[in-house]
């Protein structure tokens, strides 16, 4: 398990948009587009995987979070970026899986070119980028303190400090700390410049 940051997208940045395969069976179409976010107050797109263990780690805070978020137009979405052949347990079946087994609220996308990824620059699981109204990137970073080694507890104060503000019509603070997970499993050959 390689610990990576989060590559910190320069706040301002436009959302890419995506058209994926949605595996949670319960929420969302077939396929969603970004472009079926457009209208919430803020969008939060999450990469995420089944295996990580800091994901494990806060998986119950993120189906708190997006439970409390949901109701307050937030649209929110998961991304699975993960090379399936070399890390199975991220494969699209074992998604929906995950996605019944935790009651994910939210659509869980799989990116198997890792074409999206790449455009949002995401570099770990969690990484978490945080769009307002006008699609523009108003906080990228971590959940919270918490750590899978450490004993800090999940709240995911962070996130939510920054969704709140963005739901009140302020800016988050700036002081943004970055996401820490596993790196996103590149295919061969495929990882991104700015990955390492």
């Amino acid at each position: 398990m390689a610990v990576t940051p989060s590559t910190m997208l320069a706040l301002g940045t436009t959302a890419p948009d995506f058209l994926l395969p949605n595996q949670n069976r319960s929420v969302g179409g077939k396929v969603v587009s970004f472009k079926d976010l457009h209208g919430s107050r803020a969008v939060l797109v999450m990469f995420i995987c089944n295996h990580c263990p800091f994901v494990v780690h806060v998986r119950s805070e993120l189906v708190r979070l997006a439970n409390d978020y949901l109701a307050k137009e937030v649209a929110i979405v998961a991304i699975s970026s993960n090379d399936v052949a070399t890390h199975p347990a991220d494969s699209p079946d074992r998604m929906s899986d995950e996605a019944a087994q935790f009651g994910y609220p939210f659509p869980y996308l799989y990116d198997e070119s890792q074409a999206i990824a790449k455009a949002y620059c995401a570099a770990c699981t969690p990484d978490f980028f945080l769009f307002d109204q006008t699609l523009q990137l108003v906080y990228r970073g971590q959940l919270d303190d918490s750590r899978p080694s450490n004993k800090v507890p999940v709240t995911g104060k962070d996130l939510r400090a920054a969704l709140t503000a963005v739901l009140a019509d302020k800016k988050p603070s700036a002081e943004q700390k970055s996401s820490i997970g596993c790196n996103i499993k590149w295919k061969a050959g495929n990882a991104p410049e700015y990955f390492g």
